[in-house]
């Protein structure tokens, strides 16, 4: 089965870019990438650009609206996702537990709906 782990944190407590931790921390990212990849869960993740960089797209009434920003207001932001193939809930939130933010972030677990398991 396949999870989405949703990558969140809140900027004020996050390494600040080009200090020190945020260089350990890389370290921390690269050597867990790893580990899902050896492990053979590995199927996709991405990090995302800040969420000042986002677009949002409506459709009300027939009229696209685009705004800068994401959609919704939050404390934390997200900063990215792994995608991981595991047998079960449990062995995602094993794998979460190891992502390196988690201690002052946030992963939110998602299945993935397999469309394809649908009746046409």
């Amino acid at each position: 089965m396949q999870y989405m782990l949703l990558l969140a944190s809140a900027p004020d407590v996050s390494p600040q870019p080009g200090s020190p931790e945020e260089a350990a921390e890389m370290g921390e990212w690269f050597a867990f990438d790893q580990m899902v990849k050896d492990a053979g869960v590995f199927v996709s993740g991405e990090a995302l650009h800040p969420q000042d960089t986002a677009t949002s797209v409506r459709v009300r009434e027939g009229k696209t609206v685009v705004t800068d920003g994401p959609y919704a207001e939050t404390k934390e932001h997200l900063g990215g996702f792994y995608v991981l193939d595991v047998a079960n809930l449990d062995e995602a939130i094993s794998w979460a537990e190891k992502i390196p933010n988690v201690d002052y972030g946030s992963v939110e677990i998602r299945p993935i709906f397999d469309v394809s398991q649908m009746q046409q």
